[in-house]
């Protein structure tokens, strides 16, 4: 079992005292990378949730080596110490509340009793008490609570601040002073000379008339900067000067004590002055002082570091980033520093010229789209030979990620454009399609219109290069079914043949020419119309070849039916659904046809090309189908509410759980269910793998395997043997270790996403269409409606049948 495609980006990430190793919080893991390579090194695994902090311990004065230990917190209410090093983990201090955000500050300056022994290490944690029920909006369940480390036991009775939500807390490089932000105010701690339990931790409140969404400290002056929602950026000089070095204060002739929070916005705040400056559009989510203190670096969702010059508010710029900016993080290395993107990458910075050096690029986040394109059904694309994902990015590219590898192998870039701000993207691409053998790729791109004015389709063929990922542009086709939106595109598995639906109500196949010039010497390919079908004006929502080609089978909204591709010539038409169908898969090299139709009564059907029929069916929302290529057997991701009566709005909440059911087409029953998470919006893909990877002997008849891999909502997934054959194991190649998969049955297994379930297919079922052949076919062969009648070479020899037995019975 192979897992992957973790965020990198979730927290604040944090480099080693050398600047050589850079540790990002993964899911429930701290992955360590190297800073040369940009390649992980190892894993911390001990945490049961999301790792939401990391602290490395910093070099004593006095220390002869480099030191490699950590601490790190989780949602699962634990703070463990590692060696990250070995890597091993030290110790282990259970909070029993899931904490959101820690800082250490005795690691920036350890102190030492009169004794000559170290002082007790104390943590400030923000909390979640889960005891609290109510109204979310009402009840304070955020907590700044402290724990002491050094005796594994949180505080009782130390609560510092309550807020509605769990705040992320930020420290200063002296650690004398923390903070979070509260909605349009900040929160100051100043920490005692001697932190114990005693000691009084003073608190002061900084106000803004807007939302503030991140603060951060000047290194060695009281200066404090913190971003809000309109793009702001407040510098606080001063702050505390008064109210943290007096026993008690007098304002406006009212005594205000250590910690009292004071009305009033900026001009009544305890700072000596308060500056502006604006420059993001958005809100800002990155800022942070340089080490010396002399600049200061904001970035948010246009995708720019801007970098402040703080005594007179010059700036210079780092642009083209690609993505919205989530951290700026400096490294002890002075010459080192990095920026996380909120589109799972980091990237390394030479200072101070800030060019960048190298990426660590995890698996790209899910796309946002319009209404109109939510749904749609190829969200990603499989290279199911070299186990490659074809994933859309919010910057008009496409990313091919080795899901055995667990990570990036390249980017295409779809469309020339900078990156843009959600509000003002007006460029879409809504499809993608791969051919078998991952050598042509097709694009679909939309680009808005603009005061009903503007608006254009184009679709997009591209042909592999020397390595796996790589492809340049062959062919662009504007406006290829008028103005009318693509519904689908799908590749012929043997030839250089594509098909292409639209919803204006026609589809066209598409054949690639190959001309050789002969003074040049060069080859010039491209693509051009074959031909073009409709069916009774209908919207064209589906298509999809047979495995040897020989059959294009298209969805007219509703109805199934089959064409001869070579020559666009309508062979039969199968059936009909009750809602519209969203894709049509084959079944391997069977006489099956899958198909998953959505909407308010969503319908898994199996159809039976030899009957022209359906074979069954079950009333499910189906998210995704995968199809063995050489086996009859395919699998279907489904919500887990797809069986009751709910509306579509219902149905499809985004993180929903659901089902991986795994068929053999001819049998209605599951060959196995799994229970996954996050299956709205997943996909599914059967990936060939060597035999030489798994536990088995390679033949001559067979040197590969299908496995099959999910991918959820976020872009996590696993890849595991769908036969969980006994002793069975996979070799995951950026470990280098090997992790057995279990025997599995029809209940009792467990998968990383959860536990297997029975399926009840007597409620789920929807009443299955029989087919029993006849010895007088003439009889019936006009029952019904005429879209199911077979087709015209099987009329012809039925009619003439009928009109022999007609003469003979006169005759008699």
């Amino acid at each position: 079992m192979i897992t992957g495609g973790k965020s990198y980006v979730s927290s604040v990430p944090a480099f080693s005292n050398d600047g050589k190793k850079l540790l990002l919080c993964t899911g429930n893991t701290v992955s360590v990378f190297s800073t040369s390579t940009g390649m992980q090194i190892t894993e911390l695994e001990g945490h049961q949730a999301p790792v939401t902090s990391v602290f490395v311990v910093p070099i004593s004065t006095s220390a002869s080596k480099v030191l490699c230990y950590c601490w790190t917190s989780s949602l699962d209410g634990s703070i463990c110490y590692w060696d990250f090093s070995v890597p091993e983990l030290m110790k282990k201090v259970d909070v029993q509340l899931p904490i959101y955000s820690m800082v250490i500050p005795g690691l920036l300056h350890p102190q030492i009793h009169s004794n000559g022994k170290p002082s007790d290490l104390y943590a400030y944690v923000s909390v979640e008490d889960t005891s609290k029920q109510g109204d979310k909006s009402k009840v304070l369940r955020g907590q700044i609570r402290k724990c002491n480390l050094s005796e594994s036991r949180l505080l009782g009775g130390v609560t510092l601040s309550e807020t509605q939500h769990p705040e992320i807390i930020t420290i200063s490089a002296s650690g004398e002073f923390f903070g979070i932000r509260n909605k349009q105010r900040l929160h100051v701690w100043k920490l005692p000379s001697k932190d114990s339990e005693h000691d009084v931790v003073r608190k002061m409140t900084l106000h803004h008339t807007k939302k503030l969404t991140i603060l951060a400290f000047h290194p060695t002056e009281r200066i404090l900067a913190g971003g809000d929602v309109t793009g702001r950026i407040l510098i606080w000089r001063g702050f505390g000067k008064r109210i943290f070095s007096a026993n008690e204060k007098q304002i406006n002739g009212r005594v205000v004590k250590h910690g009292e929070e004071r009305p009033g916005v900026i001009g009544d705040d305890d700072a000596d002055s308060c500056s502006t400056w604006h420059w993001h559009a958005a809100e800002v989510n990155a800022l942070s002082f340089s080490s010396d203190g002399v600049y200061l670096y904001s970035g948010g969702r246009e995708g720019v570091l801007v970098v402040w010059q703080l005594d007179t508010g010059k700036k210079r710029y780092l642009s083209r980033i690609g993505s919205p900016l989530l951290y700026f993080t400096y490294s002890p290395d002075p010459s080192l520093s990095l920026i996380s993107c909120a589109d799972n990458q980091i990237h390394l910075l030479e200072m101070p010229s800030m060019e960048l050096s190298k990426s660590i690029s995890g698996i790209k986040p899910p796309c946002s789209f319009p209404k109109i394109y939510q749904d749609s059904f190829n969200g990603i694309a499989f290279d199911h030979t070299a186990g490659l994902a074809a994933i859309r990015t919010e910057n008009y590219r496409i990313q091919f990620y080795s899901l055995f590898d667990n990570r990036e192998i390249s980017q295409v870039q779809v469309c020339e454009r900078n990156h843009q701000p959600g509000d003002d993207v007006t460029v879409f691409v809504t499809l993608l399609a791969l051919s078998i053998d991952g050598s042509l790729m097709a694009t679909a791109e939309v680009k808005l219109p603009e005061e009903g004015i503007g608006g254009l389709v184009c679709l997009k063929f591209w042909a592999s290069g020397s390595q796996g990922g790589e492809f340049t542009l062959s062919t662009v086709i504007y406006e290829p079914h008028s103005d009318a939106a693509i519904s689908a595109i799908a590749f012929h598995p043997t030839q250089r043949m594509a098909v292409s639906s639209s919803y204006g109500g026609d589809f066209k196949i598409w054949i690639r020419n190959n001309d050789q010039q002969s003074n040049q010497m060069l080859q010039k390919s491209g693509w051009r119309c074959h031909s073009v079908g409709t069916y009774k004006k209908k919207p064209i929502t589906a298509a999809t070849f047979s495995p040897d080609g020989s059959i294009l089978a298209v969805a007219a909204e509703t109805v199934v039916t089959l064409w001869d591709p070579d020559k666009n010539v309508l062979v039969a038409v199968v059936g009909e659904t009750l809602m519209p169908i969203v894709t049509l898969s084959f079944v391997g090299r069977s006489e099956y046809l899958v198909s998953v139709s959505q909407g308010l009564k969503p319908q898994l059907s199996v159809w039976s090309m030899s009957k022209l029929s359906i074979s069954w069916s079950y009333k499910l929302h189906a998210e995704a189908v995968a199809c063995m290529i050489d086996a009859s057997i395919f699998a279907v991701l489904v919500l887990s509410n797809s069986s009751e009566k709910v509306t579509c709005e219902e149905s499809s909440v985004p993180g929903s759980n659901g089902l991986i059911l795994l068929f053999n087409v001819e049998d209605p029953v599951p060959l196995v269910t799994w229970s996954v998470k996050k299956a709205q919006g997943g996909a599914l893909a059967f990936l060939k793998v060597e035999l030489s990877l798994l536990n088995e002997e390679v033949t001559d008849e067979k040197s590969s395997q299908a496995i099959l891999a999910y991918v959820n909502s976020d872009h996590e997934y696993v890849i595991f043997d769908p036969y969980n054959r006994k002793d069975h194991k996979i070799t995951t190649n950026h470990r280098g270790n090997l992790i057995p998969l279990e025997e599995a049955g029809r209940s009792g297994y467990t998968s990383i996403y959860g536990e297997l379930q029975e399926f009840d297919i007597n409620g789920d079922s929807t009443p299955q269409i029989t087919f029993v052949p006849s010895e007088r076919p003439w009889e019936t062969i006009f029952s019904g409606s005429s879209h199911v009648l077979p087709p015209l070479t099987k009329l012809c020899s039925v009619f003439l049948e009928s009109l022999l037995e007609k003469r003979s019975a006169v005759q008699d």
